[in-house]
């Protein structure tokens, strides 16, 4: 029988394992739509008035965002904690789907673009974390490096 502490810390384990796993899940998700989004978009459509369009729905849907989650919060004193990074990140998402979809344009598949850019961006990863991160390099992790590397091989033989 259990007692009172084991359940409590199962409880707290699946705590964490709901906190680990649930992220994960929405970025599978999203990215799957992503990709057939950006997919889709018109080709005869300027990238940039596409781009344009959907920032303005992503600001709209995380300002609701922040008024559902955070209670009685002030969104103008969030802002004031704005970083570097905060901006940076607004001009490197925008690269980034920039990046996607003219290479959707250009005729990549929607097989393949994604799997080739996030087994180079895992490589890479790699040494930004050791590098600036101070994580470790393991024999795993090199292994992994070494099978996405064959894997885009052949991913891009043709």
């Amino acid at each position: 029988m259990l007692s009172t502490t084991d359940i409590h810390l199962n409880f707290r384990y699946n705590q964490h394992m709901f906190n680990y796993i649930w992220p994960l899940l929405i970025i599978i998700f999203s990215n799957t739509l992503y990709q057939i989004c950006a997919k889709g978009i018109p080709v005869q459509m300027n990238t940039y008035a596409s781009m344009t369009i959907t920032y303005a729905v992503a600001t709209l849907f995380s300002a609701l965002a922040f008024f559902v989650t955070t209670k009685g919060g002030n969104i103008l004193k969030e802002f004031s904690h704005t970083n570097w990074a905060t901006i940076v990140l607004g001009i490197v998402i925008t690269g980034l789907e920039v990046g996607f979809i003219f290479a959707y344009k250009a005729g990549w598949k929607v097989s393949t673009l994604a799997t080739v850019s996030n087994a180079a961006l895992a490589v890479i990863l790699i040494f930004v974390g050791l590098i600036g991160y101070h994580e470790s390099i393991t024999w795993s992790k090199v292994l992994g490096v070494a099978i996405c590397l064959v894997g885009l091989y052949f991913i891009n033989k043709k």
